[in-house]
């Protein structure tokens, strides 16, 4: 057999992120191998001119600390099309709005945190008051909103972005900012669809055209030249929407990163595996692609601050 010999991992003082992560890569085996792997793909699908990277992002991932490293990610220009989910575009919402999630413990009387109006995400606590920050953001918004006529989410999402004052960091500001494609299927699923139909039970009007971004994804897939890399933390809506984009695209997904603690076996999308999509005509046979089964909140960080010494 011709094979690299597994080498172990050796950790110094002083040695950055990209560092351990190449002696990950050395060692080569499994999530330590999965994690290099990522980092490489990420490596060659962001430098590489033709590539388009489409993100999609499920989970706690702002209550869970990620916010900032998303952000960096679209202000680094490292992602193309970006899909998430409502709630964490709400919670980018409520940072925004100056509030904040806090450390907290997950073995604790929930009923308790009922009665202290405290909201829990395993051990991130938010505050119930939020939603009163957001109805008063909506209250004061919602004619301008109206404004913009009819939208997609795409638009309506970049509407709102635009309502976040300058300088505070924000998911929705950065795309709104820098007209990145931000994508939200079940944007109804959540504390801002919540806000929006508190509006609409009013009697008040809000064009929003859900089955529009579904045209446009399709439409950007279809017409694009360029490669794909689709990148996924967690699966669900998000990755369902760029996967079945990619069945219209001129060719599958070549390159692919998925981060995800869910199963194959029940043959749900969170769990699986990248190369199943090469049977829907959604990655290419011969692809780049890797499946790292971790915490979101582990592996991403370690990838992006690999790549911030590498791109």
């Amino acid at each position: 057999m011709h094979l690299k010999k597994v080498k172990h991992i050796e950790t110094k003082k002083g040695m950055s992120v990209n560092d351990l992560v190449k002696e990950m890569e050395n060692s080569g085996v499994m999530g330590a191998g999965k994690i290099a792997h990522a980092v490489n793909i990420a490596e060659e699908a962001i430098k590489t001119e033709n590539v388009k990277v489409w993100f999609g992002l499920a989970g706690a991932m702002v209550p869970g600390g990620m916010k900032q490293i998303i952000i960096d990610m679209l202000e680094n220009g490292w992602i193309d099309l970006f899909v998430t989910t409502g709630a964490n575009l709400t919670h980018d919402l409520v940072e925004a709005l100056g509030y904040n999630h806090y450390q907290g413990k997950a073995n604790v009387s929930d009923a308790e945190l009922h009665k202290q109006g405290v909201d829990r995400m395993y051990d991130s606590y938010m505050p119930n008051e939020v939603y009163e920050g957001l109805e008063d953001f909506f209250d004061k918004n919602f004619e301008e909103l109206q404004k913009k006529g009819k939208m997609n989410i795409k638009e309506f999402l970049w509407a709102v972005g635009e309502l976040v004052p300058e300088g505070v960091p924000s998911i929705l500001r950065t795309c709104a900012k820098k007209k990145i494609p931000i994508f939200c299927p079940a944007i109804s699923d959540s504390g801002i669809g919540l806000m929006i139909w508190g509006h609409l039970a009013k009697g008040k009007k809000l064009e929003v055209d859900v089955f529009d971004d579904l045209k446009e994804i399709l439409d950007l897939a279809w017409n694009d030249k360029n490669k794909y890399c689709v990148w996924y933390c967690g699966g669900g809506v998000p990755k369902n929407f760029i996967q079945q984009a990619m069945q219209f695209a001129p060719e599958a997904a070549e390159y692919g990163i998925q981060i995800t603690m869910d199963r194959p076996e029940p043959g749900g999308s969170s769990g699986a595996n990248l190369s199943e999509g090469i049977s829907w005509g959604k990655m290419n046979e011969k692809g780049n692609f890797v499946d790292v089964i971790s915490d979101t909140t582990i592996a991403l960080p370690i990838i992006v601050a690999a790549l911030k010494d590498r791109v």
